[in-house]
């Protein structure tokens, strides 16, 4: 249950006048020059933003599960760009620590991630393992008392700017599948760990992605999040939470592409009225509420069953999979509303429509999503 409903409505209100008043007035300067603004990145550290979900003891907010989603619907009505700076220190930046840190860990790094102090990230993704991710090839080698890693990191985001990376790495060679990977935490500036250049994508400018490259680079055992070997599971709690969370984002997504579709709608005429009086146009409008409505009721009751202590993978799966293949037919649908306006970049829709293709990708594509949700059907029913 929600702990304070007055205390959140007072959050939710503040967020969404910020997302209003300096987000969305900001969005074509960060898409032209891919750069956060620098007073918009402070305020947010003022606002409290970077420690959302971080426990209330280490700085945090502290918010359930619940909580979380009513927030990222709020952050969603804006350029996925600005939530993804503060996002990996709320989610799978910071969650293994949270989950599985002890507790020097978590006095160290999560008062700066929730301050905003230390921005983190999350490397599991590798030129050759993405949907496959047990079948990473990074290595931790000990050697004394130390491991010394070696391979590369591939589209992680944030890591231009991170101050540290949480980076999924094999300790047991003799182990093929996921039970050799382990979790380390590596601060920004250790030897023999490097970023490749920024990359260029289709949407979302401004969230940075980058390789990451370890050579030789030395990690104290003392920075192992949980025991050797449970990198993987503690990978996929993490995951569990962040796919969640991106299903309350994109229905905050939707829910920004059919109020500028609406606008629009009201305003073109077309064959002597408003086009939003055309019944096809009428259509696009409702099944785009039906479905966002349909996702925003999956997350949020995905969430309280988590915030009771349920085991929520396969429904976490479901609601990501779900909510990310749906904003991206709310996208199309409001590019077409538009028409040709629609294709041009004065719009904000034809920005959102390549943003949110991003969305069916990361933290598991769909298939993958379609995989999880089968096999968990399967072991179920044995």
């Amino acid at each position: 249950m929600i702990r304070d409903q007055e205390t959140l409505n007072q959050l939710i209100d503040m967020i969404e006048r910020f997302v209003r008043e300096r987000l969305v007035p900001a969005e074509q300067k960060l898409a032209d020059e891919a750069k956060l603004p620098d007073d918009i990145l402070q305020e947010m550290k003022a606002l409290g933003l970077f420690g959302l979900t971080i426990p209330e003891e280490y700085g945090g907010l502290g918010l359930t599960m619940e909580e979380e989603i009513l927030v990222a619907i709020a952050l969603g009505r804006t350029s996925p760009a600005f939530r993804s700076i503060m996002g990996t220190n709320n989610g799978i930046g910071s969650a293994a620590i949270v989950f599985n840190g002890t507790e020097e860990q978590k006095q160290k790094y999560l008062p700066k991630y929730a301050s905003g102090e230390w921005i983190s990230c999350f490397c599991l993704t590798e030129p050759d393992a993405g949907s496959d991710a047990a079948s990473l090839k990074t290595t931790a080698r000990l050697e004394g008392d130390v491991y010394l890693l070696n391979g590369t990191k591939r589209y992680i985001t944030n890591a231009a700017v991170a101050d540290t990376f949480n980076v999924m790495a094999r300790t047991n060679p003799d182990i093929k599948g996921a039970h050799g990977i382990s979790s380390f935490i590596v601060e920004r500036g250790t030897p023999g760990l490097s970023t490749g250049a920024i990359d260029k994508k289709m949407g979302q400018a401004g969230s940075l992605t980058c390789d990451v490259i370890f050579e030789d680079c030395p990690v104290t055992a003392k920075n192992i999040i949980g025991e050797e070997g449970e990198g993987f599971s503690t990978a996929m709690k993490v995951l569990d939470r962040g796919r969640l969370h991106l299903a309350g984002v994109s229905v905050g997504v939707a829910e920004r592409l059919i109020s500028d579709a609406l606008e629009y709608a009201m305003q073109r005429k077309q064959f002597g009225k408003p086009i939003a009086e055309q019944q096809l146009i009428q259509a696009m409008f409702a099944d785009s509420k039906t479905e966002s409505f349909a996702a925003k009721c999956m997350a949020l009751e995905t969430a309280r069953m988590r915030d009771q202590g349920k085991n929520v993978s396969t429904e976490s799966a479901a609601c990501k999979l779900f909510a990310t293949e749906m904003v991206g037919r709310v996208a199309d649908r409001a590019v077409q509303i538009h028409g040709g306006a629609g294709y041009m970049a004065e719009y904000a829709v034809e920005r959102f429509y390549r943003d949110v293709r991003l969305f069916r990708l990361y933290e598991g594509t769909s298939q993958i999503q379609q995989l999880v949700i089968a096999r968990n059907m399967i072991k179920d029913a044995k």
